[in-house]
């Protein structure tokens, strides 16, 4: 009969103690383990960045025999330049530079056009109320 309990319950014996409000049973060692498994893992993730920092450098230095190779320069050196040229055009000017406006900012001529265009497409009844005010 207790070899039918186990086999319906699926080995769960032990957990039907637990459920049933039974004492739990304490592995002595159970800190010591988890302090392990702890330290396991965080020598796993320190393995596995080292492993990847490795590919990196490895894809950095393929990158770098290609841009050698093509005379292609990074975007950190690009930016660089553009911040000298920047700074060497403005040396001799008393202000700082102007900076570039964008397209549809600050235009009140543009805004006007889009009011006129609106105005033609609203019906002739409508034109008149605006027009009384």
């Amino acid at each position: 009969m207790n070899f039918v309990m186990k086999q319906a319950l699926g080995g769960a014996t032990k957990d039907m103690g637990k459920m049933l409000g039974g004492e739990e049973e304490k592995d002595p060692d159970a800190a010591k383990k988890e302090e392990e498994r702890q330290e396991a893992l965080r020598q796993q993730e320190e393995e596995r960045k080292a492993k990847y920092a490795k590919m990196e450098a490895e894809r950095e230095n393929i990158r770098q025999g290609i841009r050698d190779k093509y005379g292609i320069k990074k975007k950190e050196e690009k930016e660089a330049e553009a911040a000298a040229a920047m700074e060497q055009a403005s040396e001799g000017s008393l202000t700082r530079p102007k900076k570039a406006v964008p397209t549809g900012c600050g235009d009140e001529e543009e805004e006007e056009s889009i009011v006129d265009t609106v105005m033609k497409f609203i019906p002739t009844p409508l034109m008149d109320m605006f027009n009384k005010k």
